[in-house]
């Protein structure tokens, strides 16, 4: 049987393109998203038939969470790759945010991620198979006020300290920060920077990808990705 691969927050933007490009190269893939809808109009656009999973739910629920991974891996009888993708950003600074805003957007993405850890270990170690978690060149420098930073920090330094539980069982572990990428992760921010250079989503995905197939044995552990002419 080919690759299973789940990933989260994979309606759209780098999740969704990440999806077709290991879709096209073979995997099973399953995708969660809060938003049904997009969830159907990706499983129609795709056209993938049974090779496709869409289960809707909420990346910062232990409960939805683990009925993802425990759904996947009893359609398909293993899990080889997951890629924690869900995360967003709030317009403004910390000044700004309204603390119910602020809770969902570090659960998202700093919870998010370890939730999916821990409910696919025990299949991945049976797998040997990969984690990767998409951060942000914001995971490496600070903006004043910038909470959505902060959570990308932490994120990166779970990547670490997932990969320090996992080397002993070959389990891969692999960080991709992109720069700025033009897809509806901005439509809450106004819209990606008209004036600023940016990778497509299907950019990063392939980026993903390297990550991804590489062979076994090889554990490629941090990947910064930025468009030419992004400073910082």
């Amino acid at each position: 049987m080919e690759p299973v691969t789940l990933i989260t927050g994979g309606s759209s933007g780098i999740g969704a393109a990440a999806a077709r490009a290991l879709l096209k190269q073979g995997h099973f893939v399953a995708i969660t998203g809060r938003n049904a809808d997009r969830l159907a109009a990706f499983a129609t656009s795709a056209g993938a038939g049974e090779r496709l999973l869409t289960i809707s739910g909420d990346a910062s629920d232990e409960n939805h969470v683990a009925s993802a991974v425990s759904h996947v891996a009893g359609v398909w009888g293993r899990l080889d790759t997951v890629i924690a993708n869900a995360g967003f950003s709030l317009p403004g600074t910390l000044e700004d945010h309204e603390p119910q805003a602020m809770r969902a957007m570090v659960l998202t993405n700093v919870l998010g991620p370890a939730l999916l850890v821990r409910e696919a270990l025990p299949y991945l170690r049976e797998s040997k198979g990969r984690i990767v978690i998409v951060g942000s060149v914001a995971g490496t420098r600070n903006t004043p006020g910038n909470l959505y930073s902060v959570t990308k920090w932490a994120t990166h330094a779970l990547v670490e300290n997932v990969r320090l539980l996992v080397a002993k069982d070959r389990v891969g572990v692999t960080l991709v920060a992109p720069g700025v990428v033009d897809t509806p992760f901005w439509d809450e921010r106004g819209g990606c920077p008209e004036a600023a250079p940016a990778l497509t989503a299907e950019q990063v995905a392939e980026t993903i990808l390297f990550a991804v197939n590489q062979p076994g044995g090889v554990d490629i552990n941090q990947l910064i990705v930025r468009p030419a002419g992004q400073v910082n």
